[in-house]
C-alpha cells in the first residue's frame, strides 16, 4: 500500500460505496429510508430499491456507526458519533487512494 494512503477504514465497504455515501449523507441531516434512497437517486441517477437500502442501513446500524429513531411509522436514521469518526477515516482513505486521479482528470 502507498505510505501517503490510510490503512482502509472498516466503517464501510469501499467496494460498493453506498455505506460511504450513507453515511455522508447523514452527515448532513438525519432522514428516513425513503429521504436517503432519494438523495442517492439525484446523484447516481438511478433509485436504490429497498433491498439495497435498508439492509446497508441495517448493517451499519449493528457496526454502531448509525442510530435509529422511531417516531409514529417514520424510522429516522442518524449518523452516530463512531459514525461521524468512520466517515472522517474514510474521507481521508478516499482522498489519499483516489485524489490523484481527480487532480488528474480533465473531464475528457
Amino acid at each position: 500500500m502507498n505510505e501517503s494512503c490510510p490503512e482502509t477504514p472498516n466503517c464501510c465497504d469501499m467496494r460498493g460505496m453506498l455505506s460511504f455515501y450513507i453515511l455522508w449523507l447523514l452527515s448532513k441531516r438525519s432522514m428516513n429510508g425513503k429521504e436517503i434512497s432519494e438523495e442517492l437517486e439525484k446523484r447516481r441517477g438511478t433509485k436504490p430499491t429497498p433491498g439495497t437500502i435498508y439492509p446497508a442501513l441495517k448493517d451499519l446500524r449493528i457496526k454502531g456507526l448509525v442510530e435509529m429513531e422511531r417516531k409514529g411509522r417514520a424510522t429516522i436514521y442518524t449518523l452516530s458519533e463512531t459514525g461521524r469518526e468512520g466517515l472522517e477515516k474514510a474521507c481521508r482513505y478516499f482522498c489519499a487512494a483516489f485524489g490523484e486521479i481527480f487532480q488528474e482528470y480533465d473531464g475528457n
